[in-house]
């Protein structure tokens, strides 16, 4: 665990992801956005610490646009599923 911690300190951007291999990381955005939320509601459910959801939060804050991640949450869910969405009406 203490490698993890490490790991976690010296953290500085989002590493590559091989579900996103495209230059657009909208979705990878959003998918680490939704990863810490349900990090965070997972553990917190079980009464446990939920500072191993950080790394997911450090991940979407690195991606995501600075407009976004200083929007409100219901706001910033909404802008990016508009954007998913029309990223999927262009295919």
């Amino acid at each position: 665990m203490a490698e993890i911690d490490a790991k976690i300190k010296n953290y500085r951007t989002a590493p590559f992801d091989a579900r996103f291999p495209n230059t657009n990381q909208t979705r990878n955005c959003f998918q680490n956005y939704l990863d810490f939320h349900r990090c965070s509601k997972a553990l917190s459910a079980k009464g446990q610490d939920v500072s191993p959801c950080d790394w997911y939060q450090r991940v979407y804050k690195s991606l995501c646009p600075l407009s976004w991640v200083r929007m409100p949450l219901p706001c910033f869910t909404a802008t990016i599923l508009v954007l998913l969405f029309m990223g999927f009406q262009s295919h």
